[in-house]
């Protein structure tokens, strides 16, 4: 047994298999059989393959025995790994106890949980054509701006598995359908793409979310929408200035920025992206940052906010102070944050918890590093609690930072004050 399975069972459960479970989508062992007995149906063209609760149950309470061929395919198209990187016990023999994959598909061929259901598994049934009712565009269109707002509300990981099989769905009917609507369904699956990406990034899963964002973008080139593609680029950008990467940010947004008739909303998203990937690179671009600001800000006001997607900055009034004092904060300059960020926090809607948390978390730091630790905790208290909510992996990633700013306290009473307050998600 190579080492990856060893250590796949801890106290009695399967910790490999339960956290594919969750980076699935699956909240419960339930969803789980259902949703393996789906995949393996379509993987093996099988309508009465079935996985029981019971059995599941079992493979993710101890250590499984290796599944049988049927049942190995199955798991295989439902999380994309085969089943000894999922905890499963290969026999004496067999090439996963040598450390030699069964087969080429593992999780770098699938970088997206499920993207194999999605994607690479159609049934001739599914390409055959027939009548899509074009009623279901602005129906997934609703179902979108509905994704949005549960986003700020409860985070990531509640709603990838819901996303990521809406796609599947979209993606199934635009090889069904013919004509304006083929090209409207694919242009909705690609906004779905994205927000899968989105989602993936916030829940810190940075391989699976740059698989969605390709996916994105090869569904926008596919029926050449400028307006899409570059879209999909400043996205690709926010990926980036994530992990930390502002040079490739700045090019990525100079990239969309190259394509003519680009529309004002798309505009505004790659020149704030752009300003996000210049704070990256040091105090000395705040010019860059306030200049690509500023002219986004003015921008803005001719986009229409009733458009379904890359509408953001219009719907959100807070929106270019979010980005100032967030790159501010990134380029140390932190009372100019500070000021920006006591604005924000005190008008945000209840709605948005989750950026609320995030939001809280920034000004605590700004205050950190002013030298006033009271203010950091109090504020701290606050969204430490929304971040054991919502599971947000950029919020943590937010309260990390704020703990190295408050190390040198870490003697002093105030110090201990702010542990504890990190207490809900430290436990």
């Amino acid at each position: 047994m190579d080492a990856g399975a060893q250590g796949a069972v801890v106290a009695g459960v399967n910790e490999k298999l339960r956290a594919a479970r969750l980076d699935r989508g699956w909240l419960s062992q339930e969803q789980a059989a259902e949703g393996i007995s789906a995949a393996g149906r379509l993987a093996l063209d099988d309508p009465h393959f079935a996985v029981s609760e019971r059995t599941y149950r079992r493979w993710e309470s101890g250590t499984p025995g290796w599944p049988r061929p049927d049942t190995a395919a199955a798991l295989r198209t439902a999380f994309g790994l085969n089943p000894e990187h999922l905890g499963f016990t290969p026999p004496p023999g067999h090439p996963a106890s040598l450390n030699v994959s069964e087969d080429p598909m593992d999780r770098r061929s699938f970088l997206a949980t499920g993207s194999l259901a999605a994607l690479a598994v159609i049934d001739s049934a599914d390409v055959t054509p027939r009548h899509i009712d074009p009623q279901l565009v602005p129906y997934f269109y609703q179902q979108l701006n509905g994704h949005y707002a549960a986003d700020m509300m409860l985070g990531p990981r509640d709603l990838i598995g819901t996303v990521t099989e809406q796609y599947r769905l979209i993606s199934g009917l635009a090889r069904a359908a013919g004509g304006p609507v083929r090209e409207e369904l694919i242009r909705v699956g690609a906004t779905y793409a994205e927000l899968a990406g989105w989602l993936h990034q916030d829940a810190g899963q940075w391989d699976t979310s740059a698989y969605w964002h390709g996916i994105a973008q090869t569904d926008a080139q596919m029926i050449g929408d400028v307006d899409l593609v570059a879209y999909t680029l400043s996205n690709a950008a926010h990926l980036r200035s994530d992990l930390g990467d502002g040079r490739a940010a700045v090019e990525l947004c100079q990239l969309g920025l190259g394509h003519d008739g680009l529309s004002d909303r798309i505009r505004v998203n790659l020149m704030q992206q752009q300003a996000h990937g210049h704070s990256l690179l040091g105090p000395g671009s705040r010019a860059e940052v306030d200049s690509l600001l500023d002219a986004a800000s003015r921008v803005v006001e001719g986009v229409d906010p009733e458009i379904p997607w890359g509408t953001a900055a219009r719907r959100n009034a807070y929106f270019f102070e979010v980005q100032r004092a967030t790159c501010y904060g990134r380029m140390g300059l932190h009372r100019e944050a500070q000021d920006i960020w006591s604005v924000i926090n005190t008008g945000m809607p209840p709605a948005a918890r989750r950026d609320t948390g995030v939001y809280l978390a920034r000004q605590a730091t700004a205050y950190a590093a002013l030298g006033e630790p009271e203010r950091a905790v109090d504020l701290a208290r606050t969204s430490a609690q929304v971040a054991a909510e919502t599971r947000s992996a950029r919020h943590l990633k937010e309260l990390d930072v704020l703990r190295k700013g408050m190390r040198r306290w870490t003697k002093d009473p105030v110090g201990r004050r702010f542990e504890e307050a990190l207490r809900p998600i430290t436990v």
